[in-house]
């Protein structure tokens, strides 16, 4: 059954709070702590309150920074009852990003943890006040004097109904690869349709199960975790930890659930390395069975090969004896779809998932398409595909091969860079994406890679580095991130970097006394490892796609750092920059001592 339409956020949960009341909205692992919908549309109602007499009114702008947690929803919705633009802010800005973020935006009211507080007092932007959760710090106000402070006669209703679908409801900050982030404005209707969008494709029922485990500030936990549950009346529960999500699939086993395609990686070693170490010889033949049948299977959905009777009949076999036990350990025996989106996703990941009886949809968009703009229906996912447009938008291809997108999902613009947005969306209303992408005859997408980062070789091939880095990075959990060199290059090389959350299990399994990045990256296990696996990457390419030589760093890439954005994007340009030198030693004859080729066998990397 369709679900109701509505024209803005605040009018959409009006309604869905109403549904059932009684029912859990939000909860944490373990039902520590839970909140009915009837209990989060009153805390709604008494925040806005509180909000309006701070001063906030329509079209004004609150910035919320805090980590996964319940009592981040009533007040973000608050804040959109009152027609205001609520966005979040990035925990690990440091304060001149956060000067140029909430100066950007023009926030007023700043809403946070107090570990926080000093980071955004010393970014330098003058505010009309911090609120703070938890405790409130000297110069600040705790939530419950903001409610307190509330007037009695304030006209909720009026606020609500107040606000317009072309109101910004949200600014998206892009983690862009060069230069400050841009803000871009989202309004209402371009939240809506998406929401609405996706339910049509994905059958999103109220009462659904998903978790918010990403950060808020990101486009793909505000619409999954945020936007969809206020919307269609979702089960959210808040993971504030990532690193403890698969414990908390485990509690949960969400009916919906969505990663980036690291997560996907993270959890498909971590399946592997349960297997490869349990105990008892029986069950670990068991396990390997049943995982090489799964994997042979995925070859066929990948390769989109018809399954052979012979195949068919063992599978069944493997998923009534053992594969349908692993989902529900893992907690994905629920799970009705499964999505994977920010970034390609290697082959052999999608493979080993669907093999298991866990299919993956790819989707593919950007912050400037209000997150979701392609997406397969669960039932007919072409593996390797980011599906076909949702319905309503539309597409053509450049001369060059990138993909030019127009329609309800196209952003209001950036905001206070006219400029900027005018060089994005040209006078047709059509958002230049930046993605060379294919389409094929049935309207499934398929990026190809970013515009700008084509690698041309001395020879003048042209090739993807994001798919080279992909398949590498899926034969071996150790690598954390690469940047594949090869651009005006007789042969591709590679600069790589060890993966900290793997690093220190790995230390430990294998009795090394230094976890850091430094000893790791001298350590000569760690680099017969890696060796393995960029052989094991090279045979799933091509031969000038190839991998000669690299180096291990003596450094984590942290998120938001130098080298990576805060979703984990390669600053092409600045690795480029800093590391030089480093480079010209990868093409030095003799090659310098810590320049490596591909060899040697691969130990099993624990699972984190």
């Amino acid at each position: 059954m369709s679900p109701a339409r509505f024209d803005t956020l605040p009018a959409a949960f009006q309604h869905i709070a109403t549904v059932d009341p009684v029912a859990i909205a939000l909860r944490t692992p373990g039902d520590a702590q839970t909140l009915t919908w009837s209990d989060y549309s009153a805390q709604v109602r008494a925040f806005a309150a509180g909000l309006h007499e701070l001063g906030v009114r329509h079209g004004d702008t609150v910035a919320l920074m805090m980590g996964n947690r319940i009592e981040f929803y009533p007040l973000e919705v608050a804040a959109q009852h009152l027609g205001a633009t609520s966005f979040s802010v990035y925990n690990t800005l440091p304060p001149d990003q956060l000067n140029h973020v909430l100066g950007n935006a023009g926030a007023r009211v700043v809403i946070c943890e107090p570990q926080y507080v000093p980071r955004v007092r010393a970014c330098g932007i003058a505010l009309d006040h911090i609120v703070c959760l938890d405790a409130a710090l000297d110069g600040t106000l705790s939530v419950a004097e903001v409610v307190a402070a509330a007037r009695t006669d304030f006209d909720f209703d009026g606020a609500w109904r107040a606000v317009r679908g072309d109101d910004v409801a949200t600014l998206i900050y892009t983690s862009g690869t060069t230069g400050n982030p841009k803000g871009v404005e989202t309004t209402h209707a371009n939240l809506l349709f998406q929401v609405y969008g996706i339910a049509e494709v994905l059958g999103i029922e109220f009462g659904d199960t998903i978790t918010s485990f990403m950060p808020s500030a990101h486009i793909a936990d505000r619409l999954t975790a945020l936007y969809v549950q206020e919307v269609l009346g979702i089960q959210v529960t808040c993971v504030s930890d990532p690193t403890l999500i698969a414990p908390a699939l485990a509690d949960l086993r969400p009916t919906l659930w969505g990663a980036v395609p690291r997560v996907w990686e993270k959890l498909r070693a971590g399946i592997e390395y349960k297997a490869a170490a349990e105990t008892d010889d029986e069950r670990r033949a068991g396990l390997r069975w049943a995982l090489s049948v799964a994997i042979a299977r995925g070859e066929h959905e990948l390769a989109g090969t018809p399954l052979p009777d012979e195949l068919a009949a063992e599978w069944q076999r493997a998923d009534e004896l053992v594969l349908r036990g692993l989902r529900a350990a893992v907690g994905f025996d629920r799970m009705r779809w499964a999505l994977s989106g920010a970034a390609p996703i290697p082959p052999a990941t999608l493979g080993f998932f669907a093999g298991i009886g866990v299919p993956i949809t790819e989707i593919w968009g950007m912050s400037e398409l209000s997150c979701i703009c392609s997406v397969s229906p669960p039932h007919e996912v072409r593996l390797g595909t980011v599906g076909k447009l949702l319905p309503g938008m539309e597409y053509r291809n450049a001369p060059d091969g990138e993909l030019l997108v127009r329609g309800p999902l196209v952003m209001k613009s950036y905001r206070g860079q006219p400029e900027k947005t005018e060089e994005a969306i040209d006078t047709d209303g059509w958002l230049h994406t930046g993605d060379i992408v294919t389409v094929d005859g049935d309207g499934y997408l398929r990026v190809v890679d970013r515009k700008k980062e084509i690698i041309i070789n001395a020879s003048g091939k042209n090739m993807s580095p994001t798919h080279i880095e992909n398949t590498i990075k899926a034969a071996t959990p150790l690598i954390g991130a690469m940047s594949v060199i090869g651009d005006g290059h007789p042969y591709n090389t590679a600069l790589i970097v060890l993966d900290a959350e793997t690093a220190g299990p790995y230390a430990k399994q294998y009795g090394l006394a230094d976890d850091s990045a430094a000893a790791l990256a001298a350590e000569p296990s760690v680099i017969t490892a890696i060796r393995a696996g960029v052989a094991a990457g090279n045979t799933q390419l091509s031969r000038v796609e190839q991998i000669k030589r690299f180096l291990v760093l003596p450094v984590f890439w942290e998120a938001g750092g130098d080298e990576v954005t805060l979703t984990m994007k390669l600053k092409r340009k600045v690795v480029g920059e800093k590391y030089a030198s480093r480079i010209t030693d990868l093409y030095r004859e003799p090659p310098a001592a810590d320049v490596h080729e591909p060899a040697g066998e691969v130990r099993p990397v624990p699972a984190t």
